[in-house]
């Protein structure tokens, strides 16, 4: 992981019948695919809250073994409910990355499965294989009812595999990955050995700070506010980074406070343990909350705030 995209002459010398090729993870909001992609990978590069739409950007975690390398692409939750420039920008991440993935893992709640999960279903090419992924497997309390739904599911469908998972747990984790490399098609690694991710440490930064603002303020807090890392130097091993938390008017910049600052103390201290954690080095962060209205509606605002 570095700050800049790892480039394809760093990479392992394949094994013969190497595998390589990139996973689409995707499903309805709050299902667990951010939290299945760090489990797979053994890291933790995508943020997890249970806020719908917490992941917003096109996420890649990248396995490597001794003959296959696992590119997944952790996807936002496909959005129904709103119509702003946002989640329109939203969309079509998830469009665009389903048309250009090897594999798509569908993923769905165990025991649930509703309107939204079948706007994605219907959103999956027919030329891709797609495994039906039922995560959450362990909070069925009567297992028997197990088999059936998942035998409903999956004749809605002509999937690869059906393998009912717990991303927590790690439960059957490595079952998943023999099917999704079935399917993977015969190429060199396009990534190091070492590489756990393709983004820079600049933009996992603003994604740890927006994670700790979704734990700490909530519901509170409407989606329409992100992190801008508005400085990220490197001085030997100590990074020293300056974000700001963007919202959109002055009651949500009281939220995000709080009390004496009590709020924004938590988050800083949160953010700044996980990426001491996730940089391997310590950490110097500074956050400001500043109010900017209108940013989630604005098509040439997104792009100025990286989203594609």
């Amino acid at each position: 992981m570095t700050d800049s995209t790892p480039q394809a002459s760093t990479a392992a010398t394949p094994a013969a019948d190497f595998r390589c090729g990139y996973i689409a993870i995707v499903g309805r909001p709050n299902v667990g695919k951010s939290t299945l992609m760090n489990e797979l990978i053994g890291a933790k590069v995508s943020i997890t809250s249970r806020k719908a739409q917490t992941t917003r950007h096109r996420i890649t975690g990248i396995q490597t073994v001794a003959d296959t390398q696992f590119v997944y692409v952790d996807t936002p939750g496909f959005q129904t409910r709103h119509s702003n420039a946002l989640n329109k920008t939203l969309n079509r991440t998830v469009t665009t990355t389903l048309t250009a993935a090897d594999v798509i893992l569908y993923i769905i709640e165990a025991g649930t499965f509703g309107p939204a999960d079948q706007q994605v279903m219907a959103l999956l090419p027919a030329n891709v294989p797609c495994i039906l992924v039922i995560n959450k497997s362990d909070r069925v309390k009567d297992k028997a009812v197990l088999l059936p739904f998942a035998q409903k599911i999956a004749a809605m469908r002509d999937f690869a595999a059906v393998v009912p998972v717990s991303a927590k747990l790690r439960f059957q984790l490595d079952n998943l990955q023999g099917e999704i490399r079935k399917h993977l098609p015969e190429n060199p690694p396009m990534f190091g050995e070492d590489d756990i991710t393709d983004r820079s440490e600049k933009f996992l930064a603003a994604e740890i700070v927006r994670e700790k603002v979704f734990r700490f303020v909530g519901d509170e807090l409407p989606y329409t506010s992100t992190v801008l890392i508005e400085k990220f130097e490197l001085e030997g091993d100590l990074r020293r980074v300056f974000a700001a938390i963007l919202v959109e008017r002055d009651t949500h910049k009281s939220m995000v406070i709080g009390q004496k600052g009590a709020r924004l103390k938590d988050i800083s201290t949160q953010a700044r343990l996980d990426m001491e954690r996730l940089f391997g080095g310590p950490v110097y962060l500074e956050i400001w909350v500043k109010v900017k209205s209108g940013w989630a509606d604005n098509e040439a605002g997104l792009r100025a705030y990286g989203y594609e």
